[in-house]
């Protein structure tokens, strides 16, 4: 019989330990996800470069040595120019980089997803990206003067359907 209160006492102080210790790392350590002061730029897109090489007519010769299905009198190739990406705050470059194409021929969407934590307030912000290896600077751009409460999360999108970046 005292064999069996005992191993009630046990398990009472084990369930007891367990619930504390559960009870505990539920409140603490207080867990800050985020600075009280600072805000988040994130920056979230996929866009397909042009594509690499002009397409070229073919000729009436190599069009005669096709199969009658394969017969198309234009000749485009699939991959895609890397699209080069680039964002500068308050005059300062932070982030710039070269996205390949995705996929097994190279002809897929280039994807960028980063975050970058900053100061809120006021800031001058820069976005510019170049999607053609046939173009010598960045066809898209555009600057805007921007402000940033604590814990906001500010978004760089972008859409060439809408004229390029869309600041949110």
């Amino acid at each position: 019989m005292p064999e069996k209160i005992m191993r009630y006492i046990g398990q009472g102080l084990f369930y007891g330990l367990f619930v504390a210790v559960i009870g505990y790392f539920s409140v603490a350590p207080a867990y800050v996800h985020f600075p009280a002061d600072q805000a988040l730029i994130k920056v979230s897109f996929s866009h397909a470069g042009q594509p690499l090489e002009e397409c070229r007519a073919r000729t009436a010769e190599e069009l005669e040595q096709l199969p009658p299905n394969m017969r198309i009198p234009m000749q485009c190739g699939r991959e895609r120019s890397p699209v080069t990406f680039e964002l500068e705050l308050d005059g300062k470059s932070i982030y710039r980089a070269e996205l390949r194409p995705r996929g097994l021929s190279h002809d897929g969407a280039s994807t960028v997803y980063q975050r970058f934590p900053v100061p809120a307030g006021r800031h001058r912000l820069r976005a510019r990206l170049k999607d053609s290896v046939r173009v010598q600077d960045f066809n898209y751009t555009r600057e805007a003067d921007v402000t940033v409460v604590p814990g906001q999360v500010f978004v760089v999108d972008f859409n060439a359907r809408a004229g390029g970046f869309v600041f949110k």
